[in-house]
């Protein structure tokens, strides 16, 4: 059988469903070992390949990590990986244009470099043709990238511009300086993004030798997660991987160690802002150590934004507006970071002082069983529940196999079942003291307190740590669910409770019997809403932040324990609340909902805790290029006056009104206006419907507002456009924007056409004539592209267009916008783009239908709308009937560049 006639047969059989007649696993694959569902195989030539099969959604996951990252960076190769990473999307002899294929195949893609691996990966509708193009492009792109000069050239600016954008963030400046300061000699002292100057420099013949050491297949694991056939898959992945060589070379295990740490460090770095910031690093064991697991608790308990022992001393006594913790997990001894953020006008020394006693004070004030049982629920919580997407697992299992061996994630999750008190005690005492500790001066001492324990485990001591391991059972498996439109609608089951409110349930078997719901409040009417600011925002803020029964920290231990994750969001006129937990637990969890929504306690040592995050929050982004720009943007384009509930306000005017704001505004807008008759309730996945509904009504049918609601009519402003530039003053990063709005809504003939043109304009993954233009050819931006949003009410809808870049080059990514845009007017758009921009598009919603988490807002919005799937299938009936001259027309009829406002923003220094 040919190479060729080998792929097509295989092809045709994953299509078919027909069996392929093989006995065993084909000539050179090992089948090594399973736990909990993953499979793993070998093959003759290195490649460690996981498979992890889960018919219960509708696509695909193919992630490939090579075991390669930051810290395998030589002298003066500082980003090297990262630089990589971007030049491997550039194509291969067989795959000229990766950005495209990916956009044509709806895919869902990324690539991300970190210390210990590189990855890259694709999420897509599960499809035979779709699988058989991932896998060959991976294979293709492990060996044969072009790495060529030119590609580098135009791809060193992308990533400088990604350098310069990072530099504009206080918290990612402080952490690799103290991630630099903290280490002495290894690798992980270094930012993963590199120098400047080794960017700039780097050699292509080095590059490509990075490249040909690193890329192959006996360094490469190949993860495949989603609706596949096992049998089948592998089969398909020796003939895609099998052929390539392993090759001769030895990638030798690095010695660089770590000294001791033998003294306090500090670090000072001094820029203008307007958010000040305190971080403090410990240096912690290697992340497959047994004693990382009682360091995970630990972070949890201190350093939890919410409930964290540093929230609790410093953000709840008015000394930080946000305190935070998390650890480095990585396959040699890593850190523990914690900061907070301080207002500019707070002495940040009483910070300091609080920030280190806290942290360094436990042998005075022990951890607490309760303590330790809350922070493991949380964590566990999240485990279990990610356990119940398989492309969360397939991107987690990318950080333990860089790591060391992908079965730590569950001998991992074992040992954090165990953590005592004793455990979290004992780990605090020996890592979170000051001779450990990477925040102040050396300071002499006769009685040195060092972390003297942490030692590097070798690839040999990890794998004795899971021989034999075999985990414990998989998870439930859910059903081969379709999510065509017309499946859909034939599964769920529309419902209203006593007062009106509108359910929609779509029950069906899940992975892990997980289950999602959203219940969205409509709340208030134009007249009622007047002069109501930032009140209604604050009042959903506070939703969460504690109630009648339950505080804030117990509100959350509830949920941990009944592994719920529960977001409650709110705007001028509606509150939204989404729910992701069980089966076994939907229910109770839906009557805590019930106590967060009803019995809010707008404790007001909590509301001055969110009044000062927020305000924290918008000053930090005074000084962001992008936030600076798309506020002016909003407000040129916003008509209402300031007593209207959608008046768009300044950050100043925001700052002013939330620290005007009381907390009896709050309730009385609560009593006033919160209810559930004008509700949209939607639950997805695996639950009882009858009890459920019941639960619903229990909870939510005889709650009314006082303020009747209505929704308020928006309609698209006519205003003269402008064209105006903002000074952000010692930003290395700029960024630019466009926006202007039109008579159009969802319903509009001209919709589809709309939709359509702004993807091939600047709506694909790095392959829009915008990115192309201002990434691939000129090497200006590392984020470029175009944005449309329609009403679904109102004739109403908003283009724009956004880059960053460096400030000296605001200037030519204005022209290219300008040059790209008159381009389509002039010429129009063509056959082939409108033709693979569809194919991408509706692979992609069938993406987002595939998707639990996301079909919930959708069955929703379709509630409010009075819609079913039929109306999203007749969309894309649309879009495939579409014609260029159709697409042409409507850009040009409804698009005019002179009706196109432009700001920008940089340091004006620069960019002069």
């Amino acid at each position: 059988m040919t190479l060729t006639f080998k792929k097509t047969f295989l092809a045709i059989a994953l299509a078919t469903g027909m069996g392929v007649a093989y006995a065993e696993l084909p000539d050179g694959v090992e089948k090594v070992t399973s736990v909990e569902g993953i499979t793993e195989y070998r093959l003759d030539n290195g490649l460690q390949v996981l498979l992890f099969p889960d018919p219960s959604q509708e696509t695909v996951t193919v992630n490939i990590t090579y075991h390669v990252g930051s810290k395998h960076e030589n002298y003066g190769e500082t980003g090297m990986a990262h630089l990589l990473e971007h030049l491997v999307f550039k194509g291969t002899p067989n795959h000229k244009d990766i950005p495209k294929e990916l956009t044509d195949h709806g895919a869902e893609p990324n690539g991300t470099t970190w210390y210990d691996r590189t990855n890259y990966f694709e999420t897509f509708s599960a499809t035979p043709e779709n699988i058989s193009w991932a896998l060959d492009l991976e294979a293709d792109r492990m060996i044969n990238s072009f790495i060529a000069k030119k590609d580098l050239d135009s791809e060193m600016t992308v990533v400088r511009n990604e350098l310069e954008n990072g530099e504009n963030n206080p918290f990612r400046v402080l952490m690799q300086r103290l991630m630099s300061t903290a280490y002495d000699w290894h690798n992980y002292g270094k930012s993963t993004i590199g120098a400047r100057s080794d960017l700039e420099n780097v050699d292509i013949s080095n590059l490509q030798a990075f490249y040909r050491k690193y890329y192959q297949p006996d360094n490469a694991t190949l993860i495949v997660s989603g609706k596949i056939d096992e049998e089948k898959i592998i089969k398909l992945i020796e003939e895609e991987f099998g052929d390539i060589p392993k090759p001769k070379r030895v990638i030798r295990e690095l010695y660089t160690e770590e000294p001791i740490q033998d003294g306090e460090r500090r670090v000072v770095v001094r820029r203008p802002g307007d958010v000040q910031m305190v971080g403090v690093l410990y240096k912690t064991p290697a992340g497959p150590s047994e004693n990382f697991a009682a360091t995970q608790v630990l972070t949890q308990i201190l350093g939890d934004s919410e409930t964290g022992r540093l929230h609790d001393e410093l953000v709840k006594n008015g000394l930080a507006a946000a305190a935070f913790g998390f650890p480095f997990q990585l396959g040699e001894p890593g850190a523990l970071l914690f900061g907070a953020q301080v207002a500019k006008d707070k002495d940040i020394q009483k910070t300091e002082e609080a920030f280190l006693k806290t942290l360094e004070g436990i042998q005075n004030a022990p951890i607490t069983a309760e303590e330790v049982e809350r922070a493991k629920a949380n964590i566990l919580k999240q485990i279990e529940l990610s356990f119940n997407s398989s492309q969360s697992i397939a991107l987690e299992l990318t950080e333990w196999v860089g790591m060391g061996d992908w079965r730590l994630l569950f001998l991992n999750r074992d040992r954090l079942e165990k953590v005592t008190v004793e455990d979290v005690q004992a780990a605090a005492e020996e890592y979170l003291v000051n001779d450990n500790r990477t925040l102040g001066l050396f300071l002499p001492e006769q009685k040195p307190d060092r972390a003297d324990s942490i030692a590097r485990l070798t690839s040999e001591e990890v794998e004795a740590m899971l021989k034999g391991y075999k985990g414990r059972a998989s998870v439930a498996q859910g059903e081969d669910f379709d999510p065509s439109q017309d499946n859909i609608d034939a599964r769920t089951v529309e419902t209203k409770l006593s007062n009106g409110a509108k359910v929609v349930f779509l029950p069906k078997e899940t992975r892990g019997d997980s289950v999602v719901a959203q219940i969205v409040l409509d709340l208030g009417n134009l007249d009622d809403l007047r002069n109501s600011g930032m009140i209604p925002s604050l009042t959903a803020g506070m939703l969460e932040r504690g109630t009648a029964e339950h505080s804030r920290e117990e509100l959350q231990a509830e949920f941990d324990r009944l592994k719920a994750n529960v977001n409650v969001s709110g705007d001028t006129s509606s509150v939204r609340v989404n729910v992701e937990t069980t089966r076994e637990n939907l229910n109770k969890v839906l009557e805590l909902v019930e106590e967060v929504l009803k019995e809010p306690s707008f404790n007001e040592e909590e509301f001055e805790v969110l009044k000062r995050e927020r305000v924290v929050s918008l000053e930090q982004q005074k000084q962001q290029p992008t936030t600076q720009v798309f506020t002016q943007l909003g407000r040129h384009m916003n008509t209402y006056d300031k007593s209207h509930p959608l008046y768009s306000m300044s950050i100043d005017e925001q700052i002013e009104a939330i620290k005007a704001a009381k907390p009896e505004q709050l309730k009385a807008f609560h009593e006033n206006f919160m209810g559930a008759q004008d509700a949209d309730i939607a639950v997805v996945g695996d639950f009882d419907q009858a009890s459920t509904q019941k639960a619903l009504e229990g909870i939510l049918g005889d709650w009314n507002a006082k303020v009747a609601y209505e929704r308020i009519k928006t309609s698209a402003s006519d205003v003269e456009s402008i064209n105006q530039f903002i000074d952000t003053p010692d930003k290395a990063g700029a960024a630019f924007g466009a926006m202007t709005q039109l008579s159009v809504s969802d319903s509009h003939p001209d919709y589809a056409a709309l939709v359509v043109a702004n993807q091939i304009f600047g709506g694909g993954f790095l392959n829009s004539r915008l990115a192309t233009r201002l990434r691939q050819k000129d090497g200006l931006s590392y984020g470029a592209g175009s944005f449309f949003n329609a009403s679904s009410f109102d004739d109403k809808a908003t283009f724009g267009a956004f880059a960053i870049c460096a400030p000296e080059n605001l200037a030519k990514v204005e022209q290219g916008f300008k040059e790209e845009f008159e381009k389509v007017i002039k010429e129009g758009f063509t056959q082939e783009e409108l033709d693979a921009a569809v194919k991408g598009m509706v692979q992609n919603r069938r993406i987002d239908r595939a998707k639990d988490n996301r079909l919930v807002g959708t069955l929703a919005g379709n509630l409010d709308l009075s819609r079913s799937m039929k109306w999203d299938k007749d969309l894309e009936q649309a879009l495939k009937s579409l014609t260029v001259e159709d697409i042409n027309k409507a850009f040009r009829e409804h698009l005019s560049l002179d009706k196109i406002s432009i700001v920008k923003a940089g340091d004006k220094a620069k960019a002069e």
